[in-house]
């Protein structure tokens, strides 16, 4: 790799449910394409959780961006976060294109991110690298509005 190139050069925030205190349920971050990267990098990450709550966290693929054919993919979902030892922590699920279900059309992505029993602070974003042309930062959702350095 050369040591020149900068983080923001080589990854993409493809995704993003922003911070929030979350309601009791799921947020998603939308279907992202894989078009354009080859490795996904999911972030989950918790405040102050409510009392007894539980928060999971999953990566789905889909044939296309509308989320036809949806399904789990195996392996990628966290172990649950519970309230008695889950304030403040961050969980990682690592993804390669090729363990979608490319045979059948997969190419889609989206993180969903539950909140069970009580509110709490939750935020999750899909960073995507390996990118097939570069700079990945060419492929940022468009929230992203500053890079600096």
């Amino acid at each position: 790799m050369d040591m020149n190139v900068k983080a923001s050069e080589f990854l993409a925030l493809l995704g993003s449910i922003n911070p929030s205190s979350q309601a009791v349920g799921t947020l998603t971050t939308g279907w992202i394409s894989l078009a354009n990267v080859r490795t996904i990098l999911a972030l989950i990450s918790t405040g102050a959780l409510g009392a007894l709550a539980t928060v999971d966290a999953n990566l789905q693929q889909a044939l296309d961006a509308i989320g036809t054919g949806a399904k789990a993919i195996t392996g990628k979902a966290i172990a649950t976060i519970v309230a008695a030892t889950g304030n403040d922590t961050q969980a990682l699920i690592n993804l390669q294109d090729h363990e979608l279900d490319v045979n059948n059309g997969y190419q889609f992505v989206e993180l969903t991110l539950t909140v069970g029993v009580a509110a709490s602070e939750t935020a999750g974003f899909l960073l995507g690298a390996s990118a097939r042309y570069e700079p990945a930062s060419a492929f940022n959702q468009a929230s992203v509005t500053q890079i600096v350095g």
